[in-house]
């Protein structure tokens, strides 16, 4: 199972960052936001504050509040009290840092640590590279990238995914019957 924390970017700064969240739009006129969670939506609840990727800084923005609406969570950043104030960071990022995350339990991985992993088959073969992370109803799938450009959706279940190995950055695959074309 994949622990629901977005992709990251390629900075050494940025590997110590696990995506929270996007802030889809603002809601009312008080500044609080709604945010499009890549994470558990009660983990917000534990967090003081988050570091928001303006795309040229990362500004540390203190919680103030947290509700809920729907699917996303309403969060309010203390000193931003008008739209105004939080209007020009719709569809920017909420990341923490990686020591702020919740602990994996066996067979987790936070989506930081697969995008770009080494797929190989049982045998050792290179099979691609995982480009995404899709969250199903059912089971997370990964997007593998083969190395003719093919894209190949695997089942994060165990009858497909056989061994991870984050560290090397190595996932070791059963291709089961129908995933090939």
């Amino acid at each position: 199972m994949v622990k629901p924390h977005g992709g990251k970017e390629n900075t050494d700064y940025m590997e110590n960052l696990l995506k929270v969240g996007t802030i889809t739009t603002t809601h009312g006129i008080r500044g609080e936001v709604k945010v499009f969670p890549t994470t558990d939506e009660g983990r917000f609840e534990e967090l003081d504050f988050v570091f928001l990727d303006t795309g040229r800084e990362k500004i540390r923005l203190e919680i103030e509040n947290v509700r809920y609406m729907k699917n996303l969570v309403l969060l309010k950043f203390k000193g931003f009290d008008q739209i105004n104030d939080v209007e020009k960071y719709k569809g920017k990022d909420l990341w923490i840092p990686r020591e702020e995350a919740q602990p994996l339990a066996d067979d987790e991985y936070y989506v930081a640590d697969l995008i770009d992993m080494e797929v190989l088959t049982e045998d050792g073969a290179f099979f691609g590279r995982i480009r995404d992370v899709l969250h199903t109803g059912a089971n997370d799938v990964y997007t593998v990238i083969r190395e003719t450009g093919e894209e190949v959706l695997l089942p994060a279940i165990h009858d497909c995914v056989k061994k991870v190995d984050v560290e090397n950055k190595k996932m070791w695959v059963h291709l089961m019957k129908g995933l090939l074309s």
